[in-house]
């Protein structure tokens, strides 16, 4: 047997830990794979964070995809229930469970099968997300405005501009007065930036072929079903959660990487790629204030490409000064979530479905506006029963705020920032006082969303610039500057592993996942 290949992998979130998985399990006797990660703790973006007894998801994950390749890994990894968990019990609600499936009242590795509820919270009234063409959504929006949305839609329809920015790419699909009311002003939320300033590329990726016909269509769809209904991914009612969060199966794949032979190296900042033969020879990185060096045969990277540039200049190679400034110029939307424990919500539950505490059903409440700096409302609860104890009895949510690491409100004190956030609230008619908040926890995150702007129009020839490193992966959303969702990062991982052992040159198809729109247009198979 030949010696063993050494695999360095950036990041242990879920593109690197998918490449590391893959590669061990399908080529074990053949690499040595190393993942450094700059963190303490497992999963980037999609961890869960354990505080006193809770546990936080940052920016909420759905399992859900429509590549089958994904829902069968998450399948292996954390089998779908086989009984019904807590909140299902109590209510007597009715939820889809596997044969032989685990119990999740008494086992651990289980993902759950949750109800999709998110809505937007909009001049305090609850409107659908995405936007329903429902009696209730006209009586929040009264006559005169449901007029003017109604012929503003039509005249998009007749007359559609050419998409040079997100904002026509939404007022194409919904009009002047809906992109105004529910689009605009969340948008520049996110994004600091108006949507006249961003891609129209962002639209294609995330609002995934969703417009007022294909919420239509969806309506006309569930009056009269077929066997063959498309759903569009916003439109999806179901999906996938694990027990404990999206960390629980981040960290149970990390523990399989282990066993497996492969090594984790927490706390370690990569801050060299050294240059050689066929790209990158070795990986340099700092851990306890200490510089240590793996020689590699490959890397799969899904560190940021704003700090892979300069570390690949540290490491001795001559990068060109039109791709620093492309790299340099990346900009990112941080991302602060606070966490409150709270005895109740004053919103009620007017749906019809079942909650624990007749608590408002949603996963997220969108916050469209424009008067708070708050962008979105998670509530645990909802996500998982196991996400806290006594689920019953308490609410624990979590407030998302978009900022940009090192202004202000990234700078304020973690009480400052919890009373910031409990005012927004109060002033938004969520609770009544401060005095509902029984406990709190601030999480701040870095480069949390890769933004389409400044030099990003550039991206495509930074791409063809690493693609020319033959042994170099660029993986995952940061690794590829692109606002992938988490099966999406998955994907790219796969793409790799095939890639490279494969011995192709062509990186196309790493780079190519969820840029076709027949992927956001049409479920290929069913999911699990």
């Amino acid at each position: 047997m030949g010696t063993m290949k050494s695999i360095v992998i950036i990041g242990a979130g879920p593109a690197g830990l998918t490449a590391a998985h893959t590669l061990l399990k399908e080529h074990g006797s053949e690499y040595r794979v190393t993942i450094l990660e700059e963190s303490d703790t497992i999963g980037g973006i999609s961890r869960t964070v354990k505080y006193n007894g809770k546990r936080m998801d940052i920016g909420g994950h759905r399992f859900f995809s429509k590549d089958e390749r994904v829902t069968r890994w998450w399948e292996e990894m954390m089998p779908t229930q086989g009984a019904l968990p807590f909140d299902d019990k109590v209510l007597d609600r009715v939820s889809k469970t596997v044969p032989g499936g685990p119990d999740p009242e008494q086992e651990d590795r289980v993902m759950l099968v949750r109800n999709r509820v998110s809505r937007i919270y909009y001049k305090k009234k609850f409107f659908d997300y995405p936007i329903s063409m429902k009696p209730q959504t006209f009586r929040n929006m009264g006559l005169p405005t449901t007029f003017r949305a109604g012929c503003s839609y039509l005249k998009s329809t007749v007359s559609k501009g050419e998409e040079e920015s997100l904002e026509q790419f939404y007022i194409n699909r919904f009009g002047k007065v809906l992109y105004s009311m529910f689009f605009e002003g969340y948008t520049e939320k996110l994004w600091g930036r108006h949507p006249r300033d961003i891609s129209a590329d962002w639209g294609a990726q995330r609002v995934k072929g969703l417009s007022i016909t294909a919420v239509i269509k969806d309506m006309v769809g569930k009056i009269l079903p077929s066997d063959d209904r498309k759903v569009e991914t916003s439109l999806i009612e179901e999906f996938y959660y694990p027990k404990y969060g999206p960390g629980q199966l981040w960290e149970t794949v990390a523990d399989e990487i282990t066993a497996r032979g492969g090594t984790i190296i927490k706390n370690a900042s990569v801050n060299k790629l050294i240059g050689g033969e066929n790209g990158i020879s070795a990986v340099g990185y700092c851990k306890d204030g200490k510089d240590e060096v793996i020689e590699c045969d490959a890397v799969f990277s899904s560190m940021p490409i704003k700090d892979l540039i300069p570390a690949m200049a540290e490491g001795g190679i001559d990068i060109p000064a039109d791709k620093a400034a492309i790299a340099k110029g990346l900009p990112y939307r941080d991302f602060v979530t606070v966490g409150l424990l709270v005895d109740r919500l004053n919103l009620k539950n007017e749906t019809k479905l079942k909650t624990l505490g007749n608590i408002t059903p949603d996963c997220w409440i969108y916050v469209q506006d424009t008067g708070v700096k708050l962008g979105r409302i998670q509530i645990f609860n909802n996500w998982s029963p196991y996400m806290l104890p006594n689920p019953d009895k308490q609410i624990w949510i979590g407030l998302e705020y978009f900022c940009d690491e090192g202004d202000a409100f990234w700078s304020m004190s973690e009480e400052k920032c919890k009373e910031f956030a409990i005012m927004e609230l109060i002033r938004m008619g969520v609770l009544h006082s401060a005095a509902q908040v029984k406990d709190s926890h601030r999480e701040r995150v870095k480069k949390a969303y890769p933004a389409y702007f400044d030099t990003y129009h550039q991206i495509d020839d930074l791409i063809a610039y690493l693609d020319t490193f033959q042994n170099l992966y660029c993986i995952g959303r940061n690794g590829q500057h692109r606002y992938n969702n988490m099966d999406h990062s998955m994907v790219t991982a796969f793409e790799a592993v095939k890639t490279m052992t494969s011995g192709s040159a062509d990186k196309s198809a790493i780079w190519n996942v969820n840029t076709d729109q027949e992927y956001h247009e049409a479920k290929q198979e069913d999911n699990k």
